[in-house]
């Protein structure tokens, strides 16, 4: 990535990138384990498959794929728990909001490209103060086509007013950089995300891969 390009807008993911959701997601499945006279998990053990969404939850909780004949009850019941509570727990990753104050004073604008339903992505950021800083919240609902496809990330940069090839795009998860290098944007790989292989992240092909967000405050300085 050239370091030295000021970017015309920086999109990010959600979670595991931009906000910390992991302490509202293993809240609910062990709350869903515990109803079920389940023990609770370990919370780095779930911490580590929140990117993966409720799908993956439901497959570490219980041991259910979608095929089984349980699978779409204790899904629903998961995501019931959750819509109930997406913020109680739920934070941006210290010095994210330094970060996101560095790009406003620039006047450089973000937003989030998210897999996450808007059902639960536009609440959870009204509760943190962020839907009036956002320039835009693109979710599946919005476009035909999911990451890694580039489909949402054009319609980002739509809305932004940006040239994809001018934007970067930051991520915790394979696909995220898949679809930026999709779109023909500059990639950035977080390493502090939720990553079950921490050493896979150097095989994305991201065009910069950061461990800390310090390190991607004084990146996109």
């Amino acid at each position: 990535m050239k370091t030295d390009l000021l970017p015309s807008a920086v999109l990010f993911d959600l979670d595991g990138t931009l906000i910390d959701t992991a302490p509202d997601f293993i809240r609910c499945l062990n709350l869903l384990r515990q109803q079920h006279e389940l023990e609770p998990l370990p919370a780095e053990f779930i911490r580590r498959s929140v990117s993966n969404g409720a799908r993956a939850m439901i497959r570490i909780g219980f041991d259910l794929e979608p095929e089984h004949p349980d699978y779409l009850e204790k899904h629903a019941a998961f995501l019931d728990l959750y819509e109930a509570g997406v913020a109680i727990e739920t934070t941006l990753f210290e010095g994210m909001d330094e970060l996101l104050l560095g790009l406003e004073r620039r006047s450089i604008p973000w937003g989030i490209v998210t897999n996450k339903p808007a059902r639960f992505a536009v609440p959870l950021i009204e509760a943190l103060g962020l839907a009036e800083r956002c320039a835009t919240l693109v979710c599946p609902d919005h476009v035909a086509e999911r990451k890694p496809h580039p489909e949402p990330l054009f319609l980002a940069c739509r809305e932004i007013g940006a040239e994809p090839r001018q934007a970067i795009y930051v991520g915790d998860h394979e696909r995220d950089i898949e679809a930026g290098r999709n779109a023909g944007m500059q990639t950035i790989a977080v390493r502090y995300g939720y990553i079950e292989q921490p050493e896979s992240v150097d095989l994305w092909q991201a065009d910069i891969i950061v461990d800390t967000v310090s390190d991607l405050a004084k990146l996109l300085q």
